[in-house]
């Protein structure tokens, strides 16, 4: 595991290129389509220290494409899935850093970014970088949870896209989860920084249930916390890809090592319903990937973005 003070330390080096270069990224599609949604988790970066073998990684096994934007100062990709962008990818060889990082961020939709760090610090949790402009894709500030858990607040420019019926694509991120000791007080910091409503489920899991804390916002549910499956593994947000089925799922992990990642968990049944397996990419940034039917749910709640 990497440590997350590189992480932190690459991603606050970002954050500051963008605000001393009055650097512009562009928009999230959709962006004007909505009013504003707090609590959604709107995008998603990846930090990698081995670009061109993440974009051949991804492009492999999804049909991921990269485009980079037209500004050359701007050091980010765009990545873009069946004719949608859905995520950012930042070359880390090119910040003035040695460390060796990789990691997905989640980016939080908030309406207010100064009242949403002033909460984070407020409730025990860290302000890595003050908020900062990314000219039309709107303000940003990265943040850790009392916990530690990193992540991100976004408070765009003309409001979230709109929330879409239906499971999204193959390859497409489905859901986001949060690992972590302290489940009961991670749902009180994330509920004082947007407006979320907490359900709590028990899933059966052999002789040990899932005790599982379901995040809400505008009658959608955004996020799961559950504790940390892995003992000793510090406090992270996971983040899940969508995959069809089982032989689906077969299918894209017989090629996760032909293309230079890694299967850290091979496919297992998940207390809440589906098939997961956890794999890296090159650079070693984790991500699940999560069997999910058409009109599938979480008890009544539909997993939908």
């Amino acid at each position: 595991m990497k440590s997350i003070y590189a992480v932190l330390a690459v991603v606050m080096l970002f954050v500051a290129a963008c605000a001393t270069t009055n650097i512009n990224v562009p928009a999230i599609e959709g962006v004007g389509e909505s009013t504003d949604l707090p609590g959604k988790i709107v995008w998603h970066e990846l930090l990698t220290d081995k670009p061109q073998q993440t974009q051949r990684f991804y492009t492999g096994l999804f049909g991921w494409q990269f485009e980079a934007l037209p500004d050359k100062r701007i050091n980010y990709q765009l990545i873009k899935h069946q004719g949608k962008f859905i995520g950012g990818m930042i070359d880390q060889t090119q910040l003035p850093t040695q460390a060796d990082i990789s990691q997905w961020v989640a980016l939080f939709a908030v309406t207010d970014i100064n009242l949403a760090t002033n909460k984070v610090k407020e409730s025990g949790g860290t302000v890595f970088t003050p908020p900062t402009s990314l000219g039309d894709r709107g303000d940003i500030a990265v943040v850790a949870d009392p916990q530690g858990a990193l992540f991100a607040l976004l408070q765009s420019r003309g409001g979230e896209p709109a929330d879409v019926k239906g499971a999204p694509a193959t390859g497409d991120f489905l859901w986001d989860e949060l690992w972590t000791g302290q489940t009961d007080s991670a749902a009180d910091f994330y509920r004082s920084i947007a407006p979320y409503e907490q359900e709590t489920r028990t899933f059966s899991a052999g002789d040990s249930p899932v005790i599982y804390q379901i995040l809400s916002s505008n009658g959608r549910v955004r996020a799961g916390i559950r504790d940390n499956p892995f003992a000793g593994a510090p406090p992270m947000w996971v983040n899940f890809l969508r995959v069809t089925d089982t032989e689906e799922l077969d299918e894209i992990l017989a090629k996760v090592e032909g293309l230079g990642g890694e299967i850290l968990v091979p496919a297992v049944p998940r207390p809440g319903g589906g098939s997961v397996a956890l794999i890296s990419g090159p650079s070693g940034a984790g991500i699940a990937l999560q069997t999910w039917a058409d009109g599938q749910t979480i008890g009544d709640n539909k997993v939908a973005k």
